[in-house]
């Protein structure tokens, strides 16, 4: 594949890049510019949101007619890795989880009515979205299609829902829900997507639970449904077709979780970079040390292999393929990344990574989410075992992508 970058995706990149340093970085520091769980202040983050919407830098991944530009998976992967040089980039953008999984989904396979109702508000940035799939066990977590114990019954032209579900992301402040639900016994067709407002009754949000990082607005929540109503027009694609809508939609908010990982992990390098070249320890900068140097090169090599893993699966979904080996590949590499970068950023500032005069303490606490978020590591391992063992040599073929 090429590298070069369309004309219209690198002058949007640097045009992030430089929205990054001039108006988000900086607001960093200050901690009136926190919420309580330290993600943006609604207050600030709806002005940063008129700022990039302004610049057009808005959705980027949503039809031009619809208020976005249009990008491909490999335009995204590019300027989703700038947002996320802010701990508060991808939000600003109308780039973050969940929202940006949701509207690709809805842009994919809703109907022309259904998408004016339901995602056209969130491209807009009037509402924020969450998906609702994972159970407290015995029920759905890495396997929805087998455990799944959240039922939706057809009374007429109704479905009505009883269920539990938990660490449900953004579930506190979304307006406009995708639910999975169990519609029959079928092994192969048993689960059902359907669409859902804040405001109907039947459900509530019993909890957000505490977590050991920051945490998305909106948190992570456990949810219980008791006789929630949805009618039959609000069911997102075909009876039974529940777990091929999740996985149209998981394939790229998989690996948009890679792109703004790495500009994560960047950012941790460039933190330690500007400490290390200034900082002298025994009469010499920590940056002319060849032990520092090992571990600043090796972090960085190991960025540009996620980063490369991560464009691939970019390029392979814009191919038409389903990419699913590309796309875990990316995901365990660039989770292994993210926490080994911002582990050796913490290392070579010393106590001051470990103090929050930095947001490296942020970012460490962040990244150990990210193997088990969308699917834990070993989940996308064994997905990578299936695919050598059916396709031997074949598994390193340098042809197209493997629809």
């Amino acid at each position: 594949m090429d590298f070069t970058l369309p004309p219209e995706v690198e002058e949007t990149r640097l045009a992030i890049r430089a929205f990054v340093a001039e108006k988000l970085i900086p607001l960093e520091s200050d901690r009136a510019n926190y919420d309580d769980h330290e993600n943006i202040d609604m207050d600030v983050l709806k002005k940063m949101q008129a700022d990039a919407r302004a610049a057009g830098l808005w959705a980027l991944a949503m039809p031009t007619a619809r208020g976005g530009r249009g990008f491909n998976t490999v335009g995204m992967a590019a300027c989703y890795e700038e947002m996320n040089r802010s701990i508060f980039g991808p939000v600003c953008f109308n780039a973050a989880a969940p929202d940006d999984g949701n509207m690709f989904v809805l842009n994919k396979v809703a109907t022309d009515a259904q998408k004016e109702q339901w995602l056209q508000p969130i491209i807009d940035g009037k509402v924020r979205s969450s998906i609702v799939m994972t159970e407290p066990a015995p029920g759905a977590g890495s396997d929805p299609g087998g455990m799944m114990l959240t039922r939706a019954e057809k009374k007429g032209d109704t479905w009505v829902v009883h269920g539990h579900k938990w660490y449900i992301t953004g579930a506190g402040v979304a307006d406009h829900f995708i639910l999975l639900a169990r519609t029959s016994d079928d092994a192969r067709r048993n689960l059902t997507a359907f669409l859902f407002h804040k405001d109907q009754p039947g459900w509530e949000i019993i909890r957000r639970i505490p977590i050991m990082g920051p945490e998305e607005h909106g948190g992570h929540c456990e949810l219980k449904f008791d006789g929630l109503e949805i009618p039959d027009e609000n069911r997102l694609m075909g009876v039974g077709e529940g777990m091929k809508c999740v996985q149209i939609r998981l394939a790229t908010a998989r690996l948009t979780h890679c792109m703004r990982w790495t500009g994560l992990a960047k950012r941790a390098l460039e933190i330690a970079g500007e400490y290390i070249e200034h900082r002298e320890a025994f009469g010499t900068k920590l940056s002319e040390r060849e032990s520092v140097q090992l571990l600043l090169g090796d972090a960085a090599m190991d960025i540009e292999i996620g980063r490369l893993l991560t464009m691939k699966a970019a390029w392979a979904l814009d191919q038409g393929s389903r990419a699913r080996k590309e796309v875990s590949m990316a995901k365990v590499a660039v989770a292994d990344v993210l926490h080994k970068a911002v582990d050796t950023a913490i290392q070579l500032n010393g106590a001051r990574g470990y103090s929050k005069d930095t947001v490296l303490e942020w970012i460490y606490r962040y990244a150990r989410q990210a193997k088990l978020v969308d699917g834990a590591s070993e989940v996308h391992k064994m997905v990578l075992a299936g695919a050598l063992r059916s396709e031997g040599m074949d598994f390193w073929s340098w042809g197209g992508p493997n629809v």
